[in-house]
């Protein structure tokens, strides 16, 4: 791949947008469980599922959604809605298109340069969020 031209988020698929919002709550996660807990990377990494699984972003969004603005619930829903071929062996078609939305909201706040809201929506899961309720 060549050096191409820069695409603006709101013309980006909602499934691209998703696949760099997985990446940024991933790095988020794995950072916050690296710099406050003396763990093995086995261990972290079991510690990070509870947050980035299908099933957890489900939930981590219904949390979260009573704070997203207009623009935010409508980037939510465009990525909701987004057909995918596929679903999560663990989670059911609900919670597989929630996370998806979840993602590619995580994601177009990221490309659109909204980082401080990506990690004040972050701060609010990771105070409220319990990663083993079922």
């Amino acid at each position: 791949m060549n050096e191409m031209e820069t695409i603006d988020p709101r013309e980006l698929n909602p499934l691209a947008l998703a696949f760099v919002g997985d990446s940024v709550l991933e790095l988020l996660v794995r950072t916050r469980l690296a710099r406050h807990h003396r763990l093995s990377a086995g261990k972290l990494n079991t510690e990070k599922v509870k947050y980035v699984s299908a099933r957890a972003q489900f939930r981590e969004e219904q949390l979260l959604e009573p704070l997203f603005t207009e623009d935010e619930l409508a980037v939510f829903k465009r990525g909701r809605n987004a057909s995918k071929a596929s679903v999560a062996k663990h989670a059911s078609p609900e919670e597989y298109r929630a996370s998806t939305g979840f993602e590619c909201l995580l994601g177009w706040l990221y490309l659109t340069g909204q980082m401080p809201r990506v990690e004040e929506l972050f701060e609010k899961l990771w105070a409220d969020f319990d990663p083993n309720q079922k």
